[in-house]
C-alpha cells in the first residue's frame, strides 16, 4: 500500500525556494513508494482568507482539506517573513481547522516535515520554531529533522528546480525519508480518542 504525503508551501513567486524545497522533499518520499500531492504558491494564493464564522468552502479549499484528511504525512514549507510564517502558508494551515471534528483530529498520528527558507539564519530559526509550535498545537509529530535553508548564503536551486546545494539536497532527502518512514510505521495505528 502506498502512503499519501501532502506538501503545502510556496510563495506568490513562481519557482520560489520554499516551493522547490517542499517538492524536493516530496520527491524523496516518492522514490520510496509514496504518492504525493503538492499545494504550491499559486494554489495557496487562490484560497480566500480563512473565516471561522463562514462554513461555506470553495472547491480549492475543499481539495486541500480533503487531501490532508487522507494524508499519512505532510511536508510544510514556508519562507521566513519578518521572523514568522508567511500569510499564504498560515492561511492554508488555519483552514485545516475543518479537521477538528474528524476521528483523526488535525494532524493526529501523522509526521510533519518542516522546511524554512529565509535570507538569514535568525529568520530561519524563529520561523522553524513557529512552524513546530503550530504542528504541536495540531497534534502532529514534527520530524526529528527540520530543514532551514539560508537563501542569502548560497544559490539553492537551479533554473530547472533541482537542488544546487549538496548539503541542502541531502537534508531534504532525509526529511522526505523521515516523513515516509513514519507514515509506513504508523498509518495503521489506532485512531486517537477525541479530547473535549
Amino acid at each position: 500500500m502506498s502512503h499519501l504525503i501532502v506538501g503545502i508551501g510556496g510563495t506568490t513567486r513562481p519557482g520560489s525556494s520554499s516551493e522547490l524545497a517542499v517538492r524536493t522533499a516530496l520527491a524523496a518520499a516518492e522514490r520510496r513508494g509514496a504518492r504525493t500531492v503538492h499545494f504550491g504558491g499559486d494554489f495557496l494564493a487562490s484560497l480566500p482568507h480563512y473565516a471561522p464564522e463562514r462554513p461555506e468552502r470553495t472547491e480549492e479549499q475543499q481539495r486541500l482539506v480533503d487531501a490532508v484528511r487522507r494524508a499519512d504525512g505532510l511536508v510544510i514549507g514556508s519562507p521566513g517573513y519578518h521572523g514568522g510564517i508567511s500569510g499564504l502558508v498560515k492561511n492554508a494551515v488555519d483552514l485545516l481547522e475543518d479537521l477538528r471534528d474528524d476521528g483523526r483530529v488535525y494532524f493526529d498520528g501523522r509526521a510533519v516535515g518542516l522546511v524554512v527558507t529565509a535570507a538569514g539564519w535568525q529568520a530561519c530559526g524563529t520561523t522553524m520554531t513557529a512552524l513546530r509550535n503550530v504542528v504541536h498545537a495540531m497534534r502532529g509529530w514534527p520530524t526529528p529533522l527540520g530543514v532551514t535553508l539560508n537563501s542569502a548564503r548560497t544559490r539553492l536551486f537551479e533554473a530547472d528546480g533541482t537542488c544546487a546545494d549538496a548539503a541542502a539536497a541531502n537534508q531534504l532527502e532525509l526529511l522526505g525519508t523521515q516523513v515516509h518512514e513514519f507514515a509506513q510505521r504508523h498509518a495503521t495505528a489506532p485512531v486517537a480518542v477525541r479530547v473535549a
